[in-house]
């Protein structure tokens, strides 16, 4: 399941194009629940991506530093560590 949360999102859409209207403070946020696989692999020569996807073809990319990626690791290896989620 993906959740979208749009705000201050507004477009028109004329003769196949869509174009931005209204002021510039737009803002997203998304979640993917009930993943059925995930993975991890290089992007480009200095980011890392996270690629999760669900049985809808609804599809999450992210794409981290490598900072960011070490943090991520490094929380879910205190996770399992620490909680009974990996029981």
């Amino acid at each position: 399941m993906l959740n979208l949360n749009l705000e201050s999102f507004m477009i028109e859409l004329k003769e196949g194009s869509i174009k931005n209207v209204g002021p510039t403070n737009k803002s997203a946020s998304a979640k993917l629940f009930d993943v059925d696989s995930a993975e991890v692999r290089e992007f480009g020569d200095s980011q890392v991506k996270i690629v999760a996807s669900d049985s809808d073809g609804n599809e999450v990319q992210i794409a981290l530093s490598p900072a960011d990626a070490r943090t991520v690791a490094g929380d879910i290896e205190s996770l399992r560590e620490e909680s009974r989620v990996f029981e």
